[in-house]
């Protein structure tokens, strides 16, 4: 029992007060009451309404302030004007969580934020944790705890489900049931005025009910508790989240909705990366790795071995694959030769393995036995196609065989309907993850081969900068801000910026600025040949553009000539452009070089970001850029260089 953690009065309460309950069928009072009962909660049940002797049974009071002992939980189903005050009552009557189940509040304009904000001071005056408003309740099945609105309730079982949403949770409790899926917990947050996710995600990390954990996001408060939160309940358990307002329509929505920031999404994927966080983006794969997770599916790495009895739908699996950046396992030659013995010569002889239109039970068997060997090989999916000579439910009592001792994930496509219908039920009875088409099955494994990855990240500690590194000189670097900032500036031109780069020991190639066509010559025979020219503009950001840069500029009457084209193709194209004049640096030759591109921005939630990605003129377009959030270490740079395209 999580004795000491201070939200066991609303996880495990031994005394529930339904206030507003009522006899009026599907009124919010009613459903609670019924749902408390049909769930047979095992502590003690009181009702609160002024008009009732009882309510279903229960003993009902005038008000909390008349039941005759001290409550764990209060659950308010009234309208929302009467909230403040029966908070208030709440708390002279020492009851110690409150759950406020209507809307009204800051969701119904001025006035409503009033009342919100009445509710919450309230609260903390009297010092009760409130869930809410807004929200379907909670739910503890093992304890008969639905303090919720939720149609039939849930079974009980190992999943912590947090939700911004109540809609989406009544929604994932009607897939569960029939499917089988158990929950230990299930909390709809609602606006989050008092309890948000960091502390209910602290209190499922020290529940030994619950063994993996489920997030529905639209946007974070407190993005710092948040991830740390996410962080500690990552290091001991499988977290998995669907976080919405991707885009900007959804993001607007999802601030209207549950009244949350929403940040760039980017900086949102590289904090749950750096979490160790599974992020799942549609139900269909929240419900796939909920099967999974149910049925222990635990993948080691993410190298995938393909087993097919269609050319076309292995192709489909890798296809995917190759989507998400799933690498298919290399076949070593000792597999290779193994299933030379077993297979028609016009097998496929790669992974996808294509054993051929014609595979019975017994070669589908060999072949996955030998694939689960290869050590390459850290998960397999089995593709069957009914052909005219496939037995498709012998085939998966093989597959099922063979799973109960394999060391490494196997998950199953048994594509069609009518013949593979027998097959898929065999799969779901044993625990094997199965599905009707290719797509969802890659990104499943996908998925869960991401928590293998991304508890790797959760792991890395960066120190401080290294000693063996020269103390940046933040006194030079504050100069050339504070300068620009006293001209009320907010671009740093380019002999401001490489003093800022070499004040932290960034190497920069030398840089000098002309002023006129005869101080460029002097200046490009000092650098050394050949240079480099740019307009130096606060004006100007992409100098290209413009006709703003000339490169390799090998004799002096060349750079003549080019600072003069330099300011006449810039002035006649942005007139209006401060001109400070043309800088020129030596021109550095690599062959084998490539522009990338490093900065810095400040996210509204999740403060400094750090991005990578392809530099050069054609940034804008190719939008080829990755995010990680600091501090870094050699390891999680190699992972955020390795999330861009440019890495190749």
């Amino acid at each position: 029992m999580n004795e000491q953690h201070y939200l066991t009065p609303l996880f495990e309460p031994r005394s529930v007060a339904i206030i507003g309950a009522s006899e009026r069928e599907m009124s919010l009072g009613n459903v609670l009451v019924r749902n408390m009962l049909e769930a047979g909660f095992k502590g003690k049940l009181f009702a609160v309404n002024p008009k009732h002797e009882s309510v279903l049974g229960v003993p009902c009071y005038k008000s909390v302030e008349d039941i005759p002992q001290r409550l764990d939980l209060a659950v308010i189903t009234t309208k929302a004007d009467r909230v403040p005050a029966i908070v208030d009552a709440c708390g002279r009557a020492g009851t110690k969580s409150v759950v406020v189940l209507p809307s009204g509040f800051s969701d119904a304009g001025p006035r409503g934020r009033m009342l919100e904000k009445n509710t919450f001071e309230n609260a903390r005056r009297h010092r009760i944790r409130l869930l809410g408003p807004n929200c379907l309740g909670v739910l503890r099945p093992e304890l008969g705890l639905n303090a919720s609105f939720a149609d039939g309730g849930a079974i009980k079982g190992s999943i912590g489900l947090i939700s911004q949403s109540g809609a989406l949770c009544s929604a994932i409790l009607d897939w569960a049931r029939p499917n089988n899926v158990g929950f230990s917990s299930v909390v709809s947050l609602g606006t989050s005025v008092d309890i948000d996710f960091g502390e209910v995600l602290e209190y499922m990390v020290s529940d030994s009910r619950t063994e993996s954990i489920f997030l529905y996001v639209e946007g974070i408060k407190d993005a710092r508790r948040f991830v740390s939160a996410l962080r500690a309940a990552a290091r001991v358990k499988p977290v998995l989240l669907i976080k919405v307002g991707r885009h900007p329509a959804g993001s607007q929505a999802a601030l209207l909705h549950s009244g949350a920031m929403v940040g760039e999404d980017a900086v949102f994927d590289a904090a749950l990366r750096r979490a160790g966080v599974i992020r799942l983006y549609t139900l269909g794969q929240l419900f796939a790795a909920a099967n999974a997770l149910f049925s222990h599916f635990r993948p080691r790495g993410n190298h995938l071995a393909v087993i097919t009895n269609g050319g076309g739908p292995g192709v489909m699996a890798a296809d995917r694959a190759a989507d998400l950046r799933i690498p298919l396992a290399q076949l070593s030659d000792g597999t290779v030769a193994k299933l030379n013995e077993i297979l028609p010569a016009n097998w496929s002889h790669c992974n996808p393995v294509d054993i051929i239109g014609d595979a019975d039970p017994e070669r589908y068997a060999k072949t996955l036995e030998i694939v689960l060997a290869d050590e390459n090989v850290e998960g397999a999916l089995t593709i069957l196609t009914p052909q005219a000579m496939t037995r498709p439910t012998e085939v998966a009592q093989k597959i099922i065989e063979i799973e109960r001792s394999a060391d490494k994930p196997v998950f199953t496509c048994w594509m069609g309907e009518e013949q593979v219908r027998e097959g898929r039920k065999l799969f779901e009875a044993a625990g094997i993850p199965t599905f009707r088409t290719t797509e969802p099955a890659v990104e499943l494994f996908g998925h869960i081969s991401a928590y293998y990855r991304n508890q790797k990240l959760l792991i890395q500690t960066p120190s401080s900068l290294s000693s063996d590194l020269n103390p940046p000189s933040v006194e030079s670097a504050r100069l050339v801000i504070e300068t620009a900032l006293s001209e009320r500036r907010k671009n740093l031109n380019e002999m401001e910026s490489k003093a800022l780069l070499a004040a932290f020991r960034i190497p920069i190639a030398q840089t000098v600025v002309a002023r006129s066509a005869t101080e460029a010559m002097v200046l490009a025979e000092e650098l050394g040949l050949p240079v480099a020219m740019k307009i130096d503009s606060p004006s100007i950001t992409h100098k290209a553009e413009l006709g703003g840069v000339r490169l390799n500029l090998r004799g002096l009457a060349a750079v003549r000539s080019a600072y003069q084209e330099i300011l006449e193709e810039v002035k006649k194209k942005r007139p209006d452009a401060i001109i400070n004049g043309v800088a020129i640096e030596p021109m550095i030759l690599k062959p084998y070089g490539r522009e990338l591109m490093v900065g810095a921005f400040r996210d509204p939630v999740f403060g400094p970001v750090i991005t990578f990605g392809e530099g050069g003129a054609h940034v804008e377009i190719q939008k080829d850029r990755a995010v990680a959030l600091p501090p870094l270490n050699n390891y999680l740079v190699q992972d955020l260089i390795k999330s861009t395209r440019v890495a190749t």
